[in-house]
This record gives structure tokens, sequence and C-alpha cells, in this order.
């Protein structure tokens, strides 16, 4: 009867954790996308290095 009451593993750390490893790792892939997004344009880049070839 003793055993009944007592639980065998408590699962609440392991939950936790499991959950704050998703939650950076749903945060780092919004990062990795906004700075896929967010990257210069080819014709900014050619524009600036055609002014500074003209020096």
């Amino acid at each position: 009867m003793i055993t009944q009451a007592l639980p065998l593993y408590n699962w609440n750390n392991g939950v936790i954790m499991i959950a704050i490893f998703a939650l950076v790792c749903v945060t780092l892939v919004g990062i990795l996308i906004n700075f896929m997004m967010g990257g210069k344009k080819n014709n900014e880049t050619q524009e600036t290095d055609d002014t500074t070839s003209n020096l």
C-alpha cells in the first residue's frame, strides 16, 4: 500500500527543461529568419561598390 502512494519518478523537472529548450530553439529560428529577410539587397551593395571604386 505504501508503494502505491510513492511516485516512481517526478516528471516536472524534465517537462520544464524540454519547454525551455523548445522556447530557445524557436527563438533562435526566429532570429535566423529575421537575419535572412533583413539582409542587404544586391542592388544596394552594387551602388556602394560603384561609388567607392570611382575614388
